[in-house]
């Protein structure tokens, strides 16, 4: 061995390296308390706190409707993770009304504990993730069964909060053509929820969904059943390779378009299917595509980590781009403009404060 093979030895700070690892452990203990946040929200645990009096486990457990014995333990971990407060006499627990604003299903789109509901389904998939970075490629949509409810109840609240009143507004006049009837085509639907919400405001205008999930497009055709909608239908369709041509005047896409096998493809497919003068509304992650602008953001872990976990697999699966889910704002402008439209807007929504909202329009 030559004095070459050897790296050289550098110094070490022992302060930096104490406060890093200070760091990683609570990254650690972060994760943990995001697992139980999902949990709090997947049983409505937080709902049931919000607005109670301090309660003993018995009485928030009897209130919700669970097992004791886990909603204590689990009331113990949102405790440590300074989520609830408690009181060590009275052995009781109290969710503050300032931490219920991000935890509460009352909060609609304010909700963030929705959002963990992400980790725990990507940590299923953590292993086939790991052996993708030993191969290449990327994963089926398959090997995420809870992909579409997940990504209901993170997209649920916010368009139920934002989509009629904030959102479609964004298209200067667009709401009062909708009232008199225009022809509309949500593409990547998922369970269609934003389609029959337009659907049942509008009842003169004529709404259909394209997504490529059978599961989820027959939860869309259940709901649009439930709530006797006729004007509103759904197809199991490829975004990318869809045919139509001059058929609508409005295209939605929410968060459909950086998880595709072929955005562009499926941008340039949207704008085919508008009509002269027609506008396209797109709701995507808020990002920008250069790394660095998305150092200070509070979520850009997040978004990395489901683009490694998730959109960009989902994608590579398909021996597709890979664009990622922070594609960002550059890079979706100008891939716009590469498929044809004008006039391409950039919204920033306080009410969606994850997402970024295009408008653009077919000349």
């Amino acid at each position: 061995m030559t004095t070459t093979d050897i790296a050289p030895r550098t110094s070490i700070d022992p302060a930096a390296a104490e406060e890093f690892a200070g760091r990683v452990l609570t990254i650690f203990d972060n994760a943990a308390a995001a697992l139980m946040i999902s949990i709090g929200h997947q049983t409505g645990l937080f709902d049931t706190l919000t607005g109670l009096r301090p309660a003993t486990s018995r009485d928030v457990a009897d209130a919700a409707g669970l097992d004791e014995r886990y909603v204590r333990e689990w009331l113990k971990a949102m405790t440590t993770a300074r989520v609830v407060g408690y009181d060590p006499e009275a052995q009781t627990y109290r969710l503050p009304t300032e931490h219920a604003v991000s935890l509460s299903r009352a909060s609609g789109p304010k909700n963030l504990a929705v959002l963990t509901t992400f980790i725990s389904m990507l940590g299923e998939v953590e292993p086939a993730i790991v052996e993708c970075f030993r191969t290449g490629g990327g994963l089926p949509y398959s090997a995420y069964p809870r992909f579409h409810e997940t990504m209901a109840g993170v997209s649920g609240a916010a368009v139920d909060g934002a989509l009629l009143d904030v959102l479609l507004p964004l298209a200067p006049g667009l709401v009062d053509r909708l009232r008199r009837g225009i022809d509309v085509l949500d593409v990547g639907c998922g369970r269609g929820h934003a389609v029959n919400l337009m659907a049942g405001a509008f009842p003169a205008s004529r709404f259909i969904g394209y997504d490529f999930s059978e599961e989820a497009i027959g939860w869309a055709r259940d709901e649009a059943a439930e709530l006797g909608l006729t004007n509103a239908g759904f197809e199991v369709v490829d975004v990318a390779r869809m045919r139509d041509s001059g058929r609508y005047d409005l295209v939605t896409a929410f968060d459909a378009i950086h998880d595709q096998a072929d955005p562009a493809g499926a941008l340039a497919a949207a704008f085919r299917a508008l009509r002269s003068g027609g506008t396209f509304l797109a709701g995507d992650v808020k990002a920008s595509s250069n790394l660095e602008d998305n150092l200070g953001i509070p979520w850009g872990t997040y978004i990395y980590t489901v683009s490694t976990m998730h959109c960009m697999s989902v994608s590579l699966g398909l021996d597709g781009a890979g664009l990622g889910t922070g594609w960002g704002h550059q890079l979706a402008s100008s891939m716009l403009a590469g498929a044809g439209f004008t006039d391409v807007k950039v919204n920033e929504v306080e009410a969606e404060p994850f997402n970024l909202y295009y408008v653009a329009r077919k000349p």
